[in-house]
């Protein structure tokens, strides 16, 4: 499965082909439809709950070792400027690759971003009410996030440098400080 995600976030669904995904995963190619038996869609889904799960993960991370909520937007936005660098470009959200394919085409796909996508808004509102903000603000603060993050990979990815990662991390730190009740 790590494989395929590897494939999906870097070439997306349509740019990534089953022969591709058996052979980064070095096996035998019945082997995908023996665990898979709804082949590429089902793999696909897989995948995007699977790496959505995971990227949730980073979020708690990054806000973890922070001191405040401030500095954790700041290492997050760092964060995801620093991965795609490393990378070449190469790495940015595998949620967002296949969401911007599939919204229009795949049902079955596009309920499993927007079952990634609802986790994170859900489990970030949660998360960032430890630091005073009213249930809605958490709610609008997360939402802001993922659509600040998601957008500037897009442009990043493009242009191929982190401006529009570290405009999006000032925005966001600037909206979180109006929402901060002691600001």
């Amino acid at each position: 499965m790590n494989a395929g995600a590897e494939l999906l976030r870097r070439n997306g669904y349509t740019g990534t082909g089953v022969k591709q995904i058996v052979e980064a995963a070095k096996a035998p190619f019945g082997s995908l439809y023996h665990f898979f038996p709804g082949g590429k869609e089902q793999l696909g889904e897989e995948v995007i709950r699977t790496s959505g799960m995971m990227y949730l993960a980073l979020f708690e991370i990054f806000f973890a070792d922070e001191p405040d909520l401030i500095h954790g937007i700041e290492a997050c936005f760092a964060g995801a400027a620093e991965t795609l660098k490393e990378t070449d470009y190469a790495d940015a959200c595998p949620i967002a690759t296949v969401a911007l394919e599939v919204a229009s085409t795949n049902e079955k796909l596009r309920i499993a971003t927007a079952d990634v996508f609802t986790a994170w808004i859900e489990t970030g509102a949660a998360k960032l009410g430890k630091y005073g903000l009213e249930p809605a603000a958490s709610r609008q603060l997360t939402i802001a996030l993922v659509n600040s993050l998601e957008g500037a990979f897009v442009l990043s990815r493009s242009l191929r440098n982190t401006e529009a990662l570290e405009v999006a991390g000032l925005s966001s730190v600037a909206l979180a400080r109006t929402l901060l009740p002691d600001a």
